[in-house]
Formats: structure tokens, sequence, C-alpha cells
């Protein structure tokens, strides 16, 4: 999707009775498939029945101008159907050929199947997220470790390609791409040979001025102010400052600041707090709810909450792309498509008659 909103023509190809899951997922009393129109914006789609020996022909032809293949099979899943890297790099010497996998294409886990939490748990994050292992409760693997390790490694393909001519392959290993999570723990555990005790390090509870706390009506709240400067602010404008001189923020106090804080937010209402969410230099944030996030001003005003009207849906909400670029500004021009709208279009385009398409949708090749 990011791809297509940098102005990239994205065809999505899906089984023709097989559809994307997140098609039938979370839908609104309208029959409105709400998550796949999070996910689907800037698409043309088609439906292609790889298992056929027409289908061979009609991607063969799609990729004669195509830049980026990208597919989210089992290793070596389309190069049983002879549709693998090596059955299309000579064919198709510029083509950038991109997989997300769960485990990569080498290891003994590449065959493995798996979700989210099994990459965070092998990829040792998941030791991290709690005292006990905390699902994330979000996509941390498949979006921060797939999807943006997948679009920067495109990109940075697309580059070399400018430079060397050549396409080539990409195999995008989710439980791999989850390692650089775990930066600070790694750097932790090198210098102490102790592995980081989960719930229990700088950035994960130890800390009284890193943490969450509880207002008085219940509400959550995020205090992080690391630095010095930031705590001090935060304790100069609370008036929490004259603590400081008989606890200084040392390891051996952390306990009792924390007991000073839970106890002060404990004390104050969430509207209480608002002095204190817009200082600048307090590092105390709110803990919104999705309600919340969806009708923030900011967010709304910078592009990042998206009002849609769908022709068959009506209103629906995205979330837009991260990418402000000052010169080739971020595009949104396609609703997220239904099944297979576009195969007569495109299908035309590639030389096929509306009576060849028809045949081939007999035939259960679309």
């Amino acid at each position: 999707m990011y791809l297509g909103d940098m102005g990239a023509d994205v065809i999505k190809v899906e089984n023709p009775r097989a559809m994307d899951a997140t098609r039938v997922m979370f839908k609104k009393t309208n029959g409105a498939p709400s998550l796949f129109l999070m996910l689907n914006r800037n698409k043309k789609a088609i439906t292609l029945n790889l298992k056929k020996e027409k289908s061979r022909e009609i991607l063969f032809k799609l990729l004669e101008d195509a830049d980026i293949l990208l597919e989210g099979f089992r290793p070596d899943g389309l190069s049983k159907m002879g549709l693998g890297y090596e059955d299309l790099k000579e064919r198709f010497p510029r083509l950038i050929y991109c997989g997300i996998y769960g485990y990569g294409t080498e290891g003994k886990y590449r065959d493995f199947a798996g979700h989210d939490v099994n990459y965070l748990s092998l990829s040792g994050v998941l030791s991290q997220t709690g005292k006990t292992p905390q699902i994330p409760g979000y996509q941390l693997a498949d979006i921060g470790g797939g999807t943006m390790t997948a679009l920067a490694s495109i990109l940075a393909a697309l580059y070399a390609r400018e430079k060397t001519g050549k396409g080539q392959k990409i195999a995008i290993s989710m439980m791999d791409s989850s390692l650089p999570f775990l930066s600070l723990y790694g750097g932790i555990f090198a210098a102490t040979g102790k592995n980081p005790e989960g719930g229990n390090e700088l950035l994960s509870g130890k800390l009284p001025n890193y943490n969450v706390y509880r207002t008085r009506e219940g509400r959550w709240i995020a205090l992080g102010a690391l630095e010095d400067m930031f705590f001090k602010t935060f304790l100069r404008q609370s008036g929490l400052e004259k603590h400081l001189e008989e606890f200084p923020t040392e390891e051996k106090n952390f306990s009792k600041w924390k007991e000073i804080l839970t106890d002060y937010f404990a004390s104050k209402t969430f509207e209480d707090l608002n002095f204190l969410f817009e200082n600048e230099d307090s590092c105390l944030t709110p803990v919104k709810t999705m309600e919340e996030v969806c009708k923030d001003p900011d967010l709304r005003e910078r592009g990042m909450i998206l009002d849609k009207k769908h022709p068959e849906y009506g209103d629906y909400f995205q979330f837009g792309a991260p990418f402000p670029f000052s010169e080739t500004p971020i595009t949104y021009r396609l609703d997220p498509p239904n099944h297979g709208e576009h195969n007569v279009s495109i299908y035309q385009s590639l030389g096929y008659t509306l009576e060849e398409i028809e045949t081939m949708k007999k035939e259960k090749v679309i």
C-alpha cells in the first residue's frame, strides 16, 4: 500500500475463490470490510489461479512491465509452481522479487508456520514485554519487522538497479527483522553478560520517570522524562521538586519515587493534568483510546487520519502514510478494490479479448 501511496501502480493478485481474509473480517453493519479498507488503498485487484497452467502465461505478461513482485507464500511456495525467483530471473533480469516469510529462506524454521507472537518469541522480543511475557496486542513483527523492512529493502533494491541495471531477490524474515527492536537489551547483555530482566529494565518499568500511571478516575498516562532536565521540569511543574532533596534519582530510591508518583497521579483527574500535557518539556502524555486517536485534531491536520467515501460502502476512515515528502507528496488515488474488480481492464490491457476473459473465468483460471 505504501508503494502505491508513493505513486506506484500496484496490482493485488488474489485467488478467484480464496480471497484475502481481511475482506471478511471486522465488517460494519452495512457489510463494509473495515480492515480490508484500512489496508488496501491505491491498489487494483485481479484474480488469478496460479495452479492453472494458463496463469503462467498471464503472469509473465504482467511481469513484462513490472518492477516488483511481492509475495507472502512459504519459502519455495511459488517455486513449486515454477514461478520462483530462479524461474523468473533470466526472463526478467530487472525484476525485484521480494518475499516476506516468517523465518526467512534458510535455517531450521524456514518451513514452519507461525504468526506475530511466534516471531517475537523466537527473536527474544517477547521476553522483554513484561515480568511475564505479554502479547503486545498489535502486529509488531508483521508490520514493524515485515512490512517496513520489506519497504526499505525494495526501495534500496530499486536504487541499486539504477546503478547496476539488475534486479534481485529479497527474502525478508519477520523473526530476523524483529531483532533490531532488542538493540538496547542486546547492549545490556553484551556489557553485563546477564539476561535483561523482563519488565524491569530502563524502558520496561524499572524507572519511575519512564513509566505509566493511573489518574483518580482510572485513566492511564505515560511519563517519559528520561533525562534529568525533563524530569526536573516535570517535578517543578507538578510541585514535586521538594522530594529531590530527600530522594535523589538514584536506583536505591526508585521504589520510593514510584510510590510518590503513583500517589500524585492517583490524586489528580485527567483534566487536572492537562497543564502538564501542554508543557512541551514535561514529557507527560495521555494514553489515548482508539476513539480519541481517530478524533485527534493534530493527527487529522497532519493527514494521518483520513475520512474517505467508498462508492459501495460509503464513509470509512484510514490511517495516512507517514512519509512527508516535500517534492513528491503522497497521493490517495484509488479506493480499496473489490475482489477481481479490475480483471477486465487489466486483462484487456494485456491483449485478451472479452471472449477470452470469459473463457478463462469459466475454466477457473481467473
